[in-house]
């Protein structure tokens, strides 16, 4: 899909948690600001769908999807709001379905082969490494990707700055997620998000 291609491009997908409406703003405009105009608003909070909505609406230049989407309901919900694309920390054959009757890309978690053979089989081709620093980081995500050859990944839990060339440099990553890039205040957001893209855009 072309959204996950521009996804791909981009290189990064900061994981947002937002606790008001109120930071939707602040935090969705650092990231455009600083040349990451994607991001994955958890779906872990009670303002979670209304950020969504908000974020959809004012930042058009900005890829707005929901992360931390655990089942069908709350995938629906989220399209619904106008996420578009749905990340989950696990892999949901429901949310898997809700996503493909709606066109929505969806990235699951996954840790395992098994795990992984069921995405291939929902016919999904990019998948979230979740926690990749606690299951093994690059080393397992090479073994794992000599297995699959066609599967591509999104590491997420144990990425940021410091060792963002590394990743980049590994062709089995197809973008880095995380929580990094959210820290601090919004010249300290604009700052990590132009960092990272200058990573990736020299090791590339």
């Amino acid at each position: 899909m072309d959204l996950l291609n521009n996804i791909h491009e981009i290189g990064i997908v900061p994981v947002v948690v937002l606790k008001s409406v109120d930071e939707t703003r602040k935090i969705i405009g650092a990231l455009e600001e600083g040349d990451v105009p994607v991001a994955e608003i958890c779906f872990r909070t009670d303002c979670a769908k209304e950020c969504i909505e908000l974020a959809s609406k004012e930042f058009k230049n900005v890829i707005v999807g929901a992360g931390t989407v655990i089942n069908k309901e709350q995938c629906e919900e989220a399209i619904k709001a106008g996420a578009k694309f749905i990340v989950s920390p696990g892999l949901s054959e429901s949310v898997a379905e809700v996503c493909k009757a709606n066109n929505i890309p969806y990235l699951p978690g996954v840790v395992t082969p098994t795990e992984i053979m069921k995405a291939i089989e929902l016919g999904i081709e990019v998948v979230k490494f979740f926690p990749a620093g606690v299951f093994g980081g690059l080393k397992a995500i090479n073994a794992l990707g000599a297995a699959f050859p066609k599967i591509k990944f999104m590491p997420t839990g144990g990425v940021d700055n410091s060792n963002l060339k590394e990743f980049v440099l590994n062709k089995k990553i197809y973008a880095c997620g995380g929580s990094w890039l959210t820290k601090g205040e919004k010249e300290d957001i604009v700052k990590a998000c132009k960092e990272a893209r200058k990573i990736i855009k020299e090791n590339r």
